[in-house]
């Protein structure tokens, strides 16, 4: 498939989505929710794709919601926000609930929904210059793209308010002393270095992978009992896969184990 606002191409089992509105800031818009939407899907339904990784052309890695177009909206502004916020969250969801593991390299603004975005990877790489900042009530309006889930389970509830409340504007680095970001890199360094940890994560047993991040979600809000019996049925499956039984017999004879995601 093509997309009109992203670049999608798939190399070495990694799924490539870089947001492609240079003129625009990589701003949202209802057709990049959209195509985000449809590539969640391609990459959902693609056994070739084992991990992904999502950047931006450009300056911006994303500046948020297209408030130009939310403007000339006008009185619907309403219903583009629920059709906006629909698509995205789907392919959130998608991106999430998969087995791919998912990944950011953040290289440049990460405004709005784009820092909602990046929240919602599974490792975040980040340039030197890159910031981040919520951004929503700045132009009053409230967070999106799945930011009130995830960043204060990775920043704990006091700070995501404050961040949310002020808009503060973090540098890469404090970004990562928070968590929000796994690493800082240069950023002529960034590209290289975020798609060789894409190909070693695509490498590796991606059921498994998938398994172990809806664990670690569930484990958030289950019970000790019910989450403890998720684990119990997870890696009972993963014990029947080819990537299980190959990744037991490969440590028993001291070797490096071949696995072929499934």
């Amino acid at each position: 498939m093509t997309y009109e606002t992203l670049k999608y191409e798939v190399r070495n089992n990694v799924g490539h989505i870089t947001l492609n509105r240079p003129e625009a800031a990589n701003a949202l818009d209802v057709q990049m929710s959209r195509d985000l939407m449809d590539v969640s899907f391609e990459t959902s339904e693609d056994p070739d794709v084992r991990a992904i990784l999502i950047t931006g052309s450009g300056r911006f890695f994303c500046a948020g919601g297209d408030l130009k177009k939310f403007a000339a909206s006008g009185d619907s502004l309403p219903k583009l926000l629920k059709e906006e916020t629909t698509y995205l969250h789907v392919a959130i969801s998608r991106f999430t609930r998969d087995d791919a593991p998912v990944l950011a390299a953040v290289n440049g603004t990460a405004a709005g929904a784009g820092m909602s975005l990046a929240c919602s990877c599974d490792i975040v790489l980040a340039s030197d210059s890159a910031v981040f900042t919520m951004a929503y009530t700045k132009a009053g309006l409230t967070p999106d793209g799945s930011s009130t889930y995830f960043l204060p389970r990775q920043v704990g509830l006091r700070l995501a308010t404050e961040l949310t409340l002020t808009n503060r504007v973090l540098t890469a680095e404090e970004a990562r002393e928070f968590g929000i970001v796994t690493r800082v890199v240069p950023g002529d360094q960034l590209s290289a270095e975020a798609t060789e940890i894409a190909e070693e994560i695509a490498s590796g047993p991606t059921a498994a992978f998938g398994e172990a991040r809806r664990l670690l979600h569930s484990g958030l809000v289950s019970t000790l009992e019910t989450q403890m019996e998720l684990e119990t049925q997870a890696i009972a499956a993963m014990g029947a896969t080819k990537d299980g039984q190959e990744g037991v017999q490969a440590f028993l004879e001291k070797r490096k184990p071949t696995f072929n995601g499934n």
